[in-house]
């Protein structure tokens, strides 16, 4: 490891050179309190910027903030902040042509996830960032580079890898927020609730762009008759509105923050910054929102128990489309959720097709069952959580067919929950219909069984995946369109689903005592439940890294994906092959 000297030696020598000169600087220096390492070099000032460690070895942070899983997710994403704020507050200006100057480290959101741009132990704490190495034009600017690397960045490690040097009450209040919801998650099963929101909570957020809380927003209050006790990480109890399982039913009128409710409770799989307002508002950790979503791509998909013999298709045991409908897509939705392993869904008519979720008895009348291939959600709902232990969290606010069906009813009035049930069940008797049940035998499905190769990530020889933005993944020649997908929040989320779809193409074990050969694998021996089981378990066990591919270990910004999203992502690839 060269000294730090050496680094200036080289940036002296090579200022005014052509910008390919700058991968002299590739190697380690010691900077006393640190060492740098510098990992990746950009080839061009418009290309991705220059790939950074930063390793303090005296970790000064006490045991205590990082002693388990969950402290240590939290304690590293505080650190990412602090190297962020850091950034802002000493790199604004920067200098030279194309990504000159930039400065950035994957930090976090309103939501606080496990990421690869920190990572600390008892000996180390090393952090990983990105810097745009200045340029002019095409020329290396050798004085501004030593200006960032020699006077910027040591001041941005001291003021944010030390302990001494942060915040501790806030540092410990972070840590301690993240440990309190991972506490009360814990509790929501032996409960039988499916969602908890603290009195106080925050729901709107300040826009439909920004997801800050609502300056001045109304704060939410439980009704008495669903108010429980959450014990927290501190010995201590909050108190709040418990979703029990079961049907539930948002209701109300618009405006009175029906959505915003359930929004609340689907970001709830996420635990949040202080200061958010969602801190205390915990969903368990297998809620999935479900959606139609015209247009896109199903593959072999057992439908049957929603969509059954429609004209010109027939048998739907193994449904495929390119192009599906809003009814099919919503279907598909479901059933691939299952698959994957929740028993919690969530609904929300303003993005469900009207058709899959009721079919009202007036049009019963009119169009008789045996022209209409869908059994409606109304016809299933209750029997997925009978038979299945399946829950469902569904705003309504135009079909009261549902009250029947419900356990819960909630009604928003001026974004406060009362509890309205046992009214909803009067209108229900002194209101009864007359339509006709619509399903027809038990709710089943065929498991799947996705075929490794036929994630294809390489376009031609050149590995290729990345993120674009929250909502895009691109896969090999593939791009996959996830804006539908409504709990993905970072696009190091959706960078790391297409590594995790990688290592599954790669590397599927059966056993997680060595890999299975192509020769003695047989892909109809593992689901994607079980696919999805194997990479959460090397995650757990390895961290992130386990994720990159060759060529790119150590990577700086992939933050933690669920389960769900990765099996999303895996059905919405068009290549996407399975046995079923």
């Amino acid at each position: 490891m060269a000294d730090k000297e050496k680094l200036i030696s080289i940036l002296k020598r090579i200022d005014g050179m052509g910008y390919k000169a700058y991968l002299d600087l590739k190697g380690s220096y010691d900077f006393g309190l640190f060492s740098l390492f510098i990992d990746h070099v950009q080839r061009d000032p418009f290309a991705s910027p220059s790939l950074l460690r930063v390793e303090v070895y005296e970790n000064s942070f006490p045991d205590k903030l990082y002693h388990n899983p969950n402290r240590k997710i939290a304690l590293e994403d505080y650190i990412s902040r602090a190297f962020s704020e850091g950034i802002k507050k000493l790199a604004g200006d920067r200098r030279g042509s194309g990504k000159s100057g930039i400065l950035y480290i994957d930090h976090g959101n309103q939501e606080i996830l496990q990421r690869s741009s920190v990572n600390i132990s008892s000996d180390i704490l090393e952090i990983r960032f990105q810097v745009g190495l200045p340029a002019r034009g095409r020329r290396v600017m050798g004085f501004e580079a030593q200006r960032i690397l020699m006077k910027i960045l040591p001041e941005i490690v001291n003021n944010s890898c030390f302990y001494e040097n942060l915040t501790s009450a806030e540092l410990t209040q972070h840590v301690q927020c993240f440990e309190d919801a991972e506490y009360i998650r814990s509790q929501l099963r032996e409960q039988e609730l499916v969602a908890f929101i603290a009195d106080g909570a925050i729901l709107p957020r300040e826009s439909g762009v920004s997801d800050k809380p609502l300056l001045n927003a109304v704060s939410f209050k439980s009704p008495s008759s669903l108010q429980v006790a959450m014990e927290t990480s501190k010995e201590c109890s909050v108190v709040g509105m418990g979703i029990p399982e079961g049907v539930t039913l948002i209701v109300g009128g618009g405006y009175h923050g029906k959505s915003t409710l359930l929004r609340a409770v689907e970001l709830g799989v996420y635990n949040h910054i202080p200061g958010d307002g969602r801190e205390l508002v915990i969903t368990r950790e297998d809620a999935v929102k479900i959606r139609a979503e015209d247009g896109r791509s199903v593959e072999k998909v057992d439908v049957k128990s929603f969509i059954h013999h429609p004209p010109g298709i027939g048998d739907t045991a193994k449904f495929s489309t390119e192009n599906a409908s809003g009814s099919t897509s919503q279907a598909a939705n479901i059933i691939e959720t299952l698959e994957a392993g929740s028993k919690l869904l969530l609904f929300d008519e303003d993005t469900s097709a009207t058709n899959f979720m009721i079919r009202d008895e007036r049009m019963q009348r009119l169009v008789s069952k045996d022209k209409e291939p869908i059994t409606p959600f109304i016809d299933r709902v209750s029997e997925l959580y009978e038979d299945h232990g399946v829950s469902s969290v569904l705003v309504m606010g135009g079909s009261g067919d549902y009250f029947q069906k419900a356990d819960t009813v909630i009604m928003m009035d001026h974004y406060q929950p009362h509890n309205v049930t046992q009214e909803a069940r009067k209108v229900a008797e002194e209101m009864p219909i007359n339509r006709e049940t619509e399903s027809k035998g038990k709710f089943h499905y065929l498991q799947r069984y996705p075929r490794p190769e036929s994630i294809k990530p390489y376009k031609g020889k050149r590995l290729k995946l990345d993120s674009r933005g929250v909502s895009n993944l691109i896969i090999g020649p593939e791009t996959i369109d996830l804006s539908q997908v409504e709990q993905l929040v970072e696009s190091s989320q959706t960078r790391a689903i297409g590594y995790a779809l990688y290592q599954f193409h790669k590397n599927y074990k059966q056993k997680s005592d060595g890999p299975s050969s192509k020769e003695d694998s047989k892909t109809e021996d593992f689901r994607i439940e079980d696919v999805l089981d194997y990479l959460e378990n090397c995650i757990n066990r390895e961290g992130l890294d386990f994720l990159a591919p060759p060529g790119r270990k150590q990577p700086h910004n992939l933050a933690r994906p669920r389960r769900y999203e990765i099996a999303a992502a895996m059905n919405r690839l068009r290549t996407l092959a399975v046995h079923s």
